[in-house]
């Protein structure tokens, strides 16, 4: 069985996001970059259903600029067996939108024949949450969104996932969709003997072209901002007295 896991460069998630003065964006100049947090999750679910001796094959594959070569040798580094690069971009501040990141998807599923796309639910940099659901939806497959548990037996994947008022388990044909939520496990680090042995791995490079996908953006950002800071609390004397504020605010 093989395990296809989509990984995205976007900022790390300990650096605080700073916005340029003209708007326009987020300044990325001299930021650090890593894996998004939820890949980072399904390249470790990934690895455990390998050492389970459930899964031959984990191939990670990521979409975007030249420099996500690094976030794919951090995959390899974790124990993906290969990578693959589709350069769709020049920019760094040009993000590729989940409909054309799903198209690139299903084209390089239809080359590799995959049993499971294992991906992160969504990306901390847009907050999409969509390039899962697109994928299936093209391909026609089933999906288990959101897992926090998942297990694959008898040609069919079992997933658990949170939802309102406590879990649910769905059980899925393959090949299917399967996006990780944040409770499904904690990533492991990569040792320096899997760093170096990573530089070794297969690591293909291709183009959006290369598979006659289109990725011209079809959202434009019109302007970007810093949330607005936090006001000051104020101090009330007694139950009343907060009643009352409340009321005035029209709060209750």
């Amino acid at each position: 069985m093989k395990v296809l896991v989509p990984v995205k460069r976007v900022i790390d998630y300990n650096v605080k996001v700073r916005v340029k003065a003209d708007g326009s964006g987020v300044d990325l100049a001299n930021v650090k970059m890593s894996m998004n947090p939820f890949d980072e999750i399904a390249v470790e679910e990934a690895i455990r259903l390998k050492e389970k001796g459930q899964v031959e094959e984990v191939v990670a594959v990521s979409i975007g600029v030249k420099q996500a070569q690094e976030t794919l040798r951090t995959a390899l580094a974790m124990g993906a067996d290969r990578a693959i690069l589709i350069v769709a971009a020049d920019d760094v501040h040009q993000d590729i939108e989940p409909l054309s990141v799903a198209k690139l998807l299903a084209k390089v599923v239809e080359e590799e024949s995959p049993d499971i796309v294992l991906c992160g639910k969504q990306a901390i940099d847009n907050d999409m949450n969509a390039t899962g659901q697109m994928l299936s939806a093209l391909l026609g497959w089933s999906q288990a969104m959101y897992a926090n548990e998942v297990a694959v037996e008898d040609g069919q994947a079992v997933v658990t996932r949170e939802v309102d008022g406590g879990l649910q388990t769905v059980k899925v044909k393959l090949p299917t969709i399967i996006s990780t939520d944040l409770r499904l496990n904690e990533p492991r680090y990569a040792s320096l003997p899997n760093i170096m042995k990573a530089k070794k791995k297969p690591l293909e490079e291709k183009t959006a072209a290369d598979y006659g996908v289109d990725v011209a953006p079809r959202l434009q950002v019109v302007d970007t901002k810093e949330p607005p800071a936090r006001q000051a609390g104020e101090m009330v004397g007694s139950v009343d007295e907060l009643v009352s504020k409340l009321k005035e605010k029209g709060v209750v």
